[in-house]
């Protein structure tokens, strides 16, 4: 149990790996709820102090907390007093930062969304252990950045024991999506809208009115509206836009289909 209370020796470096970076991320979320938060929050800032300043960092010295609110006001990018993946991303210095990486070729929702769809060939949800070394392989290149298959391959077991929760071999839409800017992921904006099948079944056969199987834009901006009334939340027209395009990114030629819709309303993010 001593090993639990040791600093992490990466926390040192000038510069961490992709599979550091995981080690760090889940000795602090000693919870897995995906977030550093509360005691845990407080260790890794002290920790974090220790390795930059040295000893004597004191947790109780009313500086320590002043320093800790200004690092919360850098990081904490959606200001709710914690730290998740992609923020603790911008604050440790890697040597290849696959996670930033991510962000700088998918850096909205939509661009992210649209590379999905190329990936999701079956339209199942889900992108396959194969398939996602594929998806990281084509980031990276776009991203200019050199690397051989070793690293491809470490890339790609770090992002499954980040996300693959039950060890399927696959990911799903809303996992790979936290790897988005906090501010960019519009799958956060429905976690207090998730449907069951049958109350998303009713609601997509009501705009479906022909029966075909899909919706266009102008029926899903009318879906989304009735969402967020039922659920007493207040309707932005700025980033209802954003939702619906990015949304819209998985469409076939415009044509929304129940399967894409289902994925981004029904299932849950596995945290």
């Amino acid at each position: 149990m001593a090993n639990k209370c040791q600093q992490p020796p990466q926390l040192h470096l000038a510069e961490v790996t992709a599979s550091q970076f995981l080690d760090i991320w889940k000795h602090f979320d000693t919870d897995g709820n995906g977030y550093i938060e509360g005691k845990e929050l407080e260790n890794f800032f002290r920790e974090l102090e220790i390795s930059r300043r040295g000893a004597g960092v004191d947790p109780t010295n009313p500086t320590f907390r002043e320093n800790m609110k200004e690092f919360m006001q850098k990081f904490d990018k959606n200001k709710d007093g914690r730290i998740e993946m992609s923020e603790l991303a911008q604050i440790l210095p890697t040597e290849e930062n696959f996670l930033l990486c991510f962000r700088q070729f998918v850096s909205s929702s939509t661009e992210f969304m649209a590379a999905w769809r190329r990936y999701d060939t079956d339209r199942s949800g889900y992108i396959e252990a194969n398939e996602l070394k594929g998806f990281l392989s084509d980031l990276l290149q776009k991203a200019n950045r050199c690397y051989d298959d070793q690293k491809l391959t470490e890339y790609t077991q770090t992002i499954l024991r980040m996300f693959d929760l039950n060890g399927d071999g696959k990911l799903g839409l809303s996992e790979m999506a936290r790897l988005l800017p906090v501010q960019e992921n519009f799958l956060l904006k429905f976690q207090g809208v998730k449907l069951t099948s049958e109350q998303f079944n009713e609601i997509f056969t009501f705009y479906d009115k022909d029966g075909n199987g899909y919706i266009d834009e102008q029926e899903l901006e009318a879906l989304l509206r009735d969402l967020y009334q039922k659920h007493k939340k207040e309707v932005d027209l700025k980033n209802l836009t954003g939702y619906k395009e990015s949304i819209m990114s998985l469409s076939d030629g415009g044509k929304l289909y129940r399967t894409e819709l289902e994925i981004v309303l029904c299932r849950e993010p596995i945290l």
